[in-house]
């Protein structure tokens, strides 16, 4: 409200005689202006609430929109798999998926396997190779597996579960191989000649033989155990453990001796390098297409790892990447406390990244994978004066 000053208000009073009539007016101009000015402030106050509120209302309705639409996109992706299919299963559909390679009517691995799983419900005790050769002779014939599909309910389910699992086992390739186990329409630019010059002693197999680089259409992954080093195993996924507290075994437990050299199955990122009470000396890779995340823990005592890897580096499917031991339980660093040496090899599936940490977190069992990847073994040799070992030959990813 407006202050009028005693000394103009005594002013206008003492010349109330002298105008007459002026003075009623005159007083009742001052109190309305000062009623009008209070109006026009609290409207203008009214207005500006209001914007204020409105706009308060419109910033929580895109709040509530985009909670929602989150909300949406995190129901929207898988939230459990049962990896049940057998090593015969996936050896008979990788072996049509191969020979068909070339064919007009080429068959995919994962496409079949994800039919059987829509078929058997997830559950592959009830599988039957001539389930698998119908199939395929249904689509060699010309039929497509979106007619077979039609009606069937969970394929699309299987599909993207199972791709998940294996997308980056099978695909093209390049390999290095002896000059003589590879026929001349194989090789690339280089001759044997002019191939053993790229190599280094520690590169070559024999450095009396070259080697060539081919192309190849099959198996990329590669069994986590070097080739030529026993092991013993059994289906142990979801087995008790009682260290530190009770809970189920997220993997698969591969027994064998102190220092055997340990390989990356798929190639990708190191997302985990060091030491975690429960696994001990631990490495975790990143597949490139980050569906797979895979561990391999209790590696060996005091060199648990490839001295060149750190976290960020990237390895090749077939790479040395550690060593058995039987590091952990127990929260003091490079320590022994596991009874008998073993490497615990284990797959999470990550269909969105709040599934990578925390209570969401996918394992699958391995037992019946880690069969059928026995038959791609890298093969090592010792470097001399080190602790370490490295492949022999070595692969390149033409896919990403």
């Amino acid at each position: 409200m407006p202050f009028f000053p005693k000394k103009n208000f005594l002013s206008r009073h003492s010349r109330s005689a002298d105008h007459g009539a002026q003075e009623p007016w005159l007083h009742l101009h001052s109190k309305d202006s000062a009623a009008l000015i209070f109006y026009v402030e609290a409207v203008l106050l009214m207005i500006l609430s209001l914007s204020l509120l409105a706009g308060i209302l419109e910033r929580n309705q895109e709040l509530r929109q985009t909670e929602g639409s989150l909300s949406d996109e995190s129901q929207n992706y898988i939230k459990w798999v049962d990896f049940t299919v057998t090593s015969e299963a996936l050896t008979k559909a990788f072996r049509l998926d191969v020979d068909t390679c070339q064919s007009d009517i080429h068959l995919d691995w994962i496409q079949l396997l994800a039919f059987l799983g829509a078929t058997y419900g997830g559950d592959f005790s009830r599988y039957q190779n001539s389930d698998l050769e119908n199939l395929a002779n249904n689509l060699l014939q010309g039929k497509t597996m979106e007619e077979l599909t039609e009606g069937m309910d969970y394929y699309d389910y299987y599909l993207e579960a199972y791709s998940a699992v294996l997308g980056g086992m099978v695909g093209t390739f390049q390999a290095e191989i002896p000059a003589s186990q590879a026929p001349p329409e194989t090789w690339l630019s280089q001759t044997p000649s002019d191939s053993s010059a790229q190599n280094s002693p520690e590169e070559s197999p024999d450095s009396e033989e070259d080697t060539v680089w081919v192309y190849k259409y099959g198996l990329k992954a590669f069994s986590p155990i070097a080739k030529g080093f026993p092991y013993t195993d059994y289906d142990d996924f979801g087995a008790a453990r009682n260290y530190g507290y009770k809970r189920q075994h997220l993997g698969h437990d591969m027994m064998g001796q102190v220092g055997t050299p340990i390989i990356a199955v798929e190639s990708g990122t190191v997302e985990a390098l060091g030491w975690n009470q429960y696994g001990g000396w631990r490495i975790g890779i990143r597949s490139f297409d980050q569906k797979r995340y895979y561990y391999y823990a209790h590696l060996r005592k005091n060199y648990p790892y490839q001295s060149n890897l750190q976290v960020g580096s990237q390895v090749q499917a077939g790479d040395v990447i550690g060593y058995l031991g039987r590091t952990g339980y127990s929260a003091k660093e490079n320590t022994n406390n596991i009874q008998e040496p073993h490497l615990h090899f284990g797959i999470q599936l990550i269909f969105h990244e709040s599934q990578k940490d925390g209570v969401n977190q996918i394992w699958i069992s391995c037992y019946e994978l880690v069969k059928f990847l026995q038959q791609n073994q890298s093969l090592t040799r010792k470097v001399e004066g080190t602790k370490e070992w490295q492949r022999v030959y070595q692969t390149k990813d033409l896919e990403p």
